[in-house]
């Protein structure tokens, strides 16, 4: 599995230490890069020279939420965050939300789990996949 980290956005700690202690029960070597708001984590992939597995963040966040922060990047003329996988999580899987999520470019969108084994089971494909997968910027 390569090593390149993964960032969480995500303003609710407790979501952000479930998803360290499953990444933890199921070996990912990955480092996990953990914001609790949106602008810090825009300063940080912006200064970046290294590259991030994947980016997920939460839709549902103060100042500037998920949506907006994936439009703010798409909107970087040349940036090279465009072209790293950019996945959406929340407590509402509404339809609506999820075609705006899609409109903005996101690799997938996924519901917020309510136990641990289903939340061990998606960070698995995820990280299956983005393992595996080649894009621009990898």
């Amino acid at each position: 599995m390569k090593s390149n980290h993964i960032v969480v956005i995500d303003d609710d700690t407790d979501d952000c230490e479930l998803f360290k202690d499953a990444c933890i029960q199921l070996s990912i070597k990955n480092d996990i890069i953990i914001f609790n708001h949106s602008n810090e984590a825009l300063d940080y992939l912006n200064s970046m020279n290294d590259k991030p597995l994947f980016i997920i963040c939460d839709v549902n966040m103060p100042r500037i939420n998920g949506l907006e922060l994936r439009q703010e990047i798409n909107e970087k003329e040349n940036s090279r965050l465009k072209a790293v996988p950019f996945l959406l999580w929340s407590t509402s899987g509404s339809a609506s939300l999820i075609d705006q999520a899609y409109s903005l470019n996101v690799q997938g969108f996924f519901k917020k789990p309510s136990s641990m084994n289903e939340l061990q089971e998606i960070l698995s494909i995820i990280i299956n996949y983005w393992s595996h997968s080649h894009h621009p910027f990898n």
